[in-house]
């Protein structure tokens, strides 16, 4: 688990950029209680490995 509550940008702005990248697919999210658990959607990583692999 891990807390970015402490970025150098608002919690407004974060949640702002979570829920784009949800929204991209490249993250999801389970709410428990008042918290919300976010965490790298399924081949997400191996998709954006691919796109920003060097090119030869």
């Amino acid at each position: 688990m891990c807390d970015i509550s402490d970025v150098g940008v608002s919690q407004p702005t974060v949640s702002h950029h979570l829920k784009k990248l949800r929204e991209a697919g490249l993250l999801t999210s389970e709410r428990r209680g008042t918290w919300v658990y976010y965490r790298s959607a399924p081949g997400a990583l191996a998709v954006l490995a691919i796109l920003l692999r060097p090119q030869e």
